[in-house]
């Protein structure tokens, strides 16, 4: 056949995009719908079940009610957006419309069949976009015969309120299509980010790999869920923790995008999680099903009801009995230092804090008392508070007036060679029974117990910066803790109102091993030359809630901390995926580690 005969119509200068089909409608379908009507689209919902189309219906009316009832729309804006909805279960109306949107189950046959489908069925300019998060673009568009007009346009959940939408071309795809898209999606009040075809794209790219790992945490037994999830949101301020988003998102729909992603990279980071694989064939697929990970009240259900694996469920044995704390030592002249001594003395401990001399143990409490007037500033903490604070904290210029403490934490350089001689020091100086912790975030714990006669007193506290803001601590139990300094430093914990986590002694810990692998990938997707620092940092933002962005997160951490960390992840765990970014690499030995400097992934003004 000469198809010459018939000329396509020009994509040069694309009509707007009035009337939409939307192919789905289950949750994603049903959001994206939402958007579209209450941005003056006529669309058509369809999919093949008269229940899906019911409920997608009502669920429309609830959604538009609750924003009456929030002042977002009026009654007449809300009248008239339903007025522009409408639902069939046959493909066939879709024939007018100028982009037909594919939500359906994240399955290629199934896919493929739609766009076969729509091939013979839509208008010779209407743009065919895929909704799939994990799936070949180009390969739908190789198989439909309108490869040009085909692209994928990937909403994130809830539709309605998340900002993001990746536009996704293949090497197919026409570029005034991709315009055209952008621009609705813009009209839409979304942040459009465009990237090629990969699995995962840019924000499930980075987010799914992050997932699978703590799934893989889980399953190790390396730390409970609860801890994993808390740690997560307490350590990076992330909205949820990886294994309840994992529940959220749907287990079997993780997977497929896992499987996918895996095919395309070959790399163990990706490869599924073997308990995602059984808790998906068991049904057990997350709040969809009521139980997944957590168990919740019931199908669809946000809330969560406690099982045999909730803390306190089901314990045998009493917990040991915590050591008696009233002075805590606290060695360093840091940030870190500082912080952790005004977290204790805030909380009505005696502090001694030592540093290397009597001068910068004095320009510690000084840097202590900045941040204590901040506080009384904010409202925070009172003048009276304040003074009490500082009054309990005594400057040493030596390890020695550790004599009396009940709990010593060394917050100095991340060397194991100076923290080790410091350990060393204070199995000297402190007192039988005392307990010795170490702040490290990546350093073996075990091995600054080992340079100390009583090992069993050692633990890791690991507290993040800036100290007395941040909530969390990771509490680092060797295979020689004893249980009653585990007790203690969880008491402890409690008191300083800190939420502590238990973790093994391994490298990363919990926060550290999932966070910096996440932060390595996004390096790699900018030295692959797929996507920009901008774009990626706004697609973890938008599409993940993330409070920032990796790359502003790496500038922010330093590029050489971020080096450290990756290093030792990669020496511990011997994975070939987690070997640092050459880019990573370069942009160190250059000297640009980010805010520091005035140079890392960004420049910055210098202050």
């Amino acid at each position: 056949m000469d198809r010459t005969s018939t000329p396509e119509p020009s994509l040069s200068s694309p009509s707007p995009l009035r009337t939409v089909a939307v192919v789905g409608l289950g949750t994603m379908g049903t959001g994206i719908a939402e958007v579209l009507v209450r941005a003056g689209r006529e669309v058509t919902g369809i999919d093949v079940s008269e229940a899906a189309a019911a409920h997608a219906v009502r669920a429309l009316e609830t959604a538009t009610a609750r924003a009456v009832r929030r002042e977002r729309i009026t009654e007449d804006e809300r009248r008239a957006a339903l007025a522009r909805f409408r639902t069939a279960t046959d493909l066939r109306a879709a024939a007018g419309a100028d982009l037909v949107i594919e939500v359906v189950p994240e399955d290629y046959a199934v896919k493929h069949e739609v766009f076969t489908a729509l091939d013979a069925i839509v208008r010779p300019e209407a743009i065919l976009a895929t909704g799939t998060n994990a799936l070949s673009v180009t390969r739908l568009a190789a198989d439909s015969a309108r490869p040009e007009r085909v692209l994928g346009m990937h909403f994130f959940n809830p539709a309605p309120a998340m900002k993001l939408v990746e536009v996704v071309s293949s090497v197919l795809t026409a570029p005034a299509a991709v315009a055209a898209v952008t621009a609705l999606a813009r009209e839409l009040g979304k942040e459009p980010v465009a990237v090629g075809d990969r699995p995962g794209f840019v924000a499930d790219g980075l987010l799914f790999g992050y997932l699978n790992q703590a799934a893989a945490m889980y399953e190790a037994r390396y730390a409970t869920r609860e801890d994993i999830d808390a740690a997560m949101r307490l350590g990076c301020g992330l909205p949820m923790g990886p294994l309840a988003l994992l529940d959220l998102i749907g287990i079997d729909t993780a997977r497929t995008v896992l499987e996918a992603m895996y095919a395309a990279s070959h790399d163990r980071l990706h490869a599924p999680a073997p308990v995602l694989g059984q808790l998906a064939e068991a049904g057990l697929t997350g709040r969809k099903a009521g139980r997944g990970f957590y168990t919740y009240d019931g199908p669809d259900s946000a809330l969560v009801v406690p099982d045999a694996q909730t803390p306190g469920a089901g314990g045998s044995g009493a917990a040991a009995q915590a050591r008696e704390v009233r002075a805590v030592g606290v060695a360093g002249s840091g940030t870190m230092a500082s912080g952790i001594a005004e977290v204790f003395a805030k909380a009505g401990y005696r502090v001694v804090l030592a540093a290397r001399s009597q001068d910068k143990a004095e320009a510690a409490r000084a840097r202590m008392a900045k941040s204590l007037a901040r506080s009384v500033e904010k409202g925070r903490i009172t003048a009276a508070e304040r003074e009490a604070a500082l009054a309990a904290v005594e400057p040493a210029g030596s390890l020695d007036a550790f004599a009396d403490v009940d709990l010593a934490i060394e917050a100095v350089a991340e060397d194991l060679a100076v923290k080790q001689q410091l350990f060393a020091t204070l199995d000297k100086v402190c007192k039988p029974g005392a307990v010795l912790a170490t702040t490290t975030s990546s350093l073996p714990v075990v091995a600054c117990a080992r340079a100390t006669s009583r090992p069993q007193d050692v633990i890791g506290m690991h507290f993040f910066n800036p100290a007395p803001a941040m909530k969390l601590v990771e509490v680092v139990r060797t295979v020689l803790t004893a249980d009653d300094v585990h007790a203690t430093v969880r008491a402890v914990c409690a008191k300083v109102r800190k939420h502590a986590v238990d973790c093994g002694d391994r490298a990363g810990f919990i926060v550290n091993a999932l966070l910096f692998p996440y932060l390595n990938n996004a390096v790699k997707m900018v030295q692959e030359h797929y996507a920009s620092p901008d774009d990626i940092d706004a697609a973890m933002k938008l599409g993940g809630g993330y409070p920032m962005g990796p790359f502003e997160l790496l500038d922010v951490v330093g590029l050489d901390v971020s080096l450290a960390i990756e290093k030792v992840l990669h020496r511990e765990f011997r994975d070939p995926g987690l070997a640092p970014a050459p880019l990573l690499e370069h942009l160190v030995a250059a000297g640009c580690l980010g805010r520091k400097t005035g140079r890392g992934f960004r420049e910055y003004a210098k202050a």
